[in-house]
């Protein structure tokens, strides 16, 4: 089966669409010939490609209420899916709809104390999903636009990080620095070769083999 994750958060402006196209280029540039699903009315991940002039893998938009039921038409021999929901908060039957197909939830927060507050609707959507599914999906928390490039064991950053673990959410090792590079990327080519980007898709592809 192919490596299948969602971004997917309760609001918008989280870094959902930045990370599905980087991750989407990590996953290309490591081989893995994959297949980006915009599932956002908005488009942003579709645009961003046209801008672009192109990726290198197809982007698909489906910001439809039974993606779940569509995405594998699009698939063919694709070894991975990136899909970009959008806020649950104004668009929940697609995201749900998207959560349902994903195997991975990818959660991105910024350690920020009203971020943190939002987890707890999160995890309840994320409940009544896993009820609709044969199988469990795994879930775990991005931290986004960290204070410092590289992990630390004190500042806010550690602070969020041990705050998720205590309410019981699951957080990446890998984390995604506040950088201009990832900011100031839509619609431009990207290159993931050497960012953490790589370092998440690396991630995720052992989070898939150990389970």
């Amino acid at each position: 089966m192919p490596l299948s994750c969602a971004f997917v958060n309760l609001k918008p402006g989280v870094g959902k669409t930045t990370s599905a196209v980087w991750l989407a280029h990590a996953f290309h540039e490591l081989g893995m010939s994959p297949l980006l699903v915009d599932g956002d009315p908005a488009a942003s991940a579709l645009r961003w490609s046209e801008l672009a002039h192109g990726f290198p893998f197809p982007v698909i938009a489906l910001p439809v209420g039974d993606v779940h039921r569509r995405v594998n038409d699009f698939l063919g021999d694709r070894q991975a899916v990136v899909l970009d929901a959008p806020q649950l908060e104004d668009h929940p039957r697609i995201a749900r709809s998207i959560m349902r197909y994903a195997d991975e939830w990818i959660v991105p927060v910024t350690p920020a104390p009203i971020e943190l507050d939002r987890m707890a609707p999160i995890r309840g959507e994320m409940a009544d999903v896993q009820s609709l599914r044969a199988e469990p999906a795994r879930s775990a928390v991005l931290l986004n636009r960290t204070n410092r490039p590289d992990a630390t064991r004190t500042g806010p950053d550690a602070d969020a990080r041990e705050a998720l673990t205590e309410r019981g959410f699951e957080v990446l090792e890998t984390h995604i620095a506040r950088l201009d590079l990832y900011a100031q990327s839509f619609g431009n080519p990207v290159r993931a070769k050497g960012s953490a980007y790589m370092d998440f898709a690396e991630e995720l592809i052992k989070r898939q083999d150990e389970a």
